[in-house]
């Protein structure tokens, strides 16, 4: 994963994202990587889950058409595993199998405490997006799990309601039902907990839509052991499988991550199939290389320490270790793959098309990195831009504070309603008001 970083100062910016080749901005300080790529350690982990999960079963063929599609190493390019490859007609077996599960199954009729005690399954669980080891195993994992073990905490109740009259009103949390989600390559991991945690401690199935880039962590951490039907995993791309489960007439609910032009799309067609509700989670610097929607990409400098700052931030940008991401104190791996196809120039396109835009864009000046990194996989210089002419999320006087009882979302064009905390439970519930009339009520 790379990091964003950025002052201000004034009327002036500066960022830390990834690089690209600095010809056309004049003169900047060349890169000198402080560990390079070397013997990469290769983990003893077996990739067995490479079809779709559906009805409780990894099945048999590898897709309804028979077709798979390969998953890289983003550190060598190279192909790790060829995974099932979904598109309308798997996606209509999954939802089959998540209604039936929810219309005739015990999964919506347990009370929260006996699905709670299934959930915590997940926190006792737990490769392919190049962020180091050290990051995802100190970090990642244990949100993981505090995740589920928050949702599997039992936060599911109604209320009493005053009402005029001799009536005893009520309001029942009820779960909505067959939730469809799709989920971005950055976070594979917290995103399907994200996702998936609070849909199923409401009692609702789920067919998940993993990335193309990043599909073997869901098939891995879905096998938890739930009831058939209650969780399927179908691995594909967005116009085939992602467009089939967004306009599916039988998904109660959608849930998406990822751009902001494709968040359109999925609004659309959820809408001109069923009208069904929609949560989405969308962009910031996702797309920008920093493979983070809510990457800490700028920070604010008074204008008399800016120069310093800038100096020492740079300094700091070309000492950073980029390698492999298994190896001990690396703090930058490989950038994602950006394509499933056509990997001989992918991260040459990549670098291009960002930085370019990123460039144009923002009006910014290079001054540092800019280049990839040897000729292997998908690694790129830690970048440092000035003079950058907008900015988006701010902490004030902290970083990357994350927890999973604080909601998380944006406003306007960054997404629809919150994800984590109560406010993603209330997500996958509708309320049902009960009213009853009382004959000579004590209260009154």
């Amino acid at each position: 994963m790379a990091v964003f970083n950025s002052l201000h100062k004034t009327s002036t910016r500066f960022f830390v994202p990834t690089g690209r080749n600095s010809g056309k901005w004049g003169n900047v300080n060349r890169f000198s990587t402080a560990a390079a790529v070397e013997e990469l350690i290769i983990p003893q982990v077996p990739i067995t889950y490479t079809k779709h999960l559906i009805n409780g079963q990894f099945v048999d063929a590898d897709a309804a058409s028979g077709k798979t599609f390969p998953t890289y190493d983003p550190r060598t390019g190279e192909v790790i595993a060829r995974v099932a490859e979904g598109d309308a007609e798997d996606i209509n077996r999954a939802v089959s199998a998540a209604r039936k599960a929810f219309d005739e199954g015990p999964w919506p009729k347990m009370t929260a405490y006996e699905r709670c005690q299934i959930i915590l399954r997940f926190a006792d669980l737990t490769w392919n997006n190049g962020k180091p080891y050290e990051q995802w195993a100190t970090s990642e994992l244990p949100t993981f799990v505090r995740l589920f073990r928050y949702y599997a905490a039992d936060k599911i109740h109604g209320l009493t309601v005053p009402a005029d009259g001799n009536y005893h009103v009520e309001t029942l949390h009820e779960p909505i039902g067959v939730a469809g989600q799709i989920i971005p390559w950055n976070f594979p991991l917290l995103m399907f907990a994200w996702k998936v945690g609070p849909a199923l401690a409401c009692g609702n199935t789920v067919i998940l839509k993993t990335a193309e880039q990043t599909p073997l962590t869901a098939l891995y951490v879905a096998k938890a052991g739930l009831p058939p039907g209650v969780l399927n995993v179908v691995s594909g791309y967005g116009p085939t499988a992602g467009a089939a489960l967004a306009s599916h007439m039988d998904v109660d609910k959608l849930a998406f991550t990822g751009s902001t032009e494709t968040g359109k799309v999925v609004l659309e067609l959820a809408a001109r199939s069923n009208l069904k509700p929609v949560i989405l989670n969308l962009e910031g610097n996702l797309l920008s290389l920093g493979q983070c929607c809510c990457a800490g990409s700028r920070t604010f400098v008074h204008e008399r320490i800016y120069d310093e700052f800038l100096e020492k931030a740079k300094a700091r940008a070309l000492k950073r270790v980029v390698g492999d991401p298994f190896i001990k104190g690396v703090e930058q791996g490989p950038q994602v793959c950006f394509a499933s196809t056509l990997r001989q120039n992918i991260i040459d396109c990549v670098l291009s098309y960002h930085f370019c835009s990123f460039y144009s864009y923002y009006k910014a000046t290079l001054e540092c990195g800019g280049d990839r990194i040897g000729s292997k996989g998908f690694f790129v210089q830690p970048t440092v831009f000035s003079n950058v002419q907008r900015v988006g999320t701010v902490w004030i006087n902290c970083f990357d504070v994350f927890d999973a009882a604080i909601p998380f979302g944006g406003y306007k064009m960054s997404g629809i309603s919150r994800e984590k905390g109560i406010y993603s439970l209330n997500n996958y519930l509708q309320v049902k008001a009960v009213v009853s009339p009382v004959k000579n009520p004590a209260w009154l």
